[in-house]
């Protein structure tokens, strides 16, 4: 395995200080997300419980509001990344360590060269082994018969 580079080393120290801020924040929002979930629980339970001594003339008028503001607390639609795999398969060839032309060549005289040497030893074990033995085999078999 090649040493890693002073480049490659930045980038991967980067990289997991970027993992461990994502990973702090996510836990921090995560947080804040429970405590307001207990906050908004205590609210509708509090709601309940004095909705309950309402008139039912106040709850009639309140009903309206509360569609209201439902309709006002509906997220938006998250856009479609439809082109999201491309970016991140350009961003990911960017950081790719691309061969030289030397190794490019090198490598490919050695798969050309294995290549030849196993095309012949197997064309030998073939022809001058395997194809004489079967042969003889079928010969013998004529002969019993």
């Amino acid at each position: 395995m090649a040493k890693k580079s002073k480049t490659q080393k930045a980038k991967a120290s980067a990289a997991r200080a970027a993992r461990k801020e994502a990973r702090v924040a996510s836990e921090v929002e995560a947080e804040s997300n429970q405590i307001e979930a207990t906050e908004v629980d205590a609210a509708e339970r509090e709601k309940k419980r004095i909705g309950s001594f309402l008139k039912k003339e106040e709850a009639k008028a309140e009903a309206p509001a509360k569609a209201e503001s439902k309709a006002e607390k509906k997220p938006a639609k998250p856009k479609k990344k439809r082109f999201q795999f491309l970016k991140d398969v350009k961003g990911e060839m960017k950081r790719v360590t691309w061969p030289t032309r030397q190794d490019v060549v090198r490598w490919s005289v050695v798969v050309v060269c294995a290549l030849l040497f196993f095309g012949i030893y197997v064309a030998i074990l073939d022809n001058a082994i395997v194809t004489p033995i079967l042969v003889g085999i079928s010969s013998l078999a004529g002969l019993g018969a």
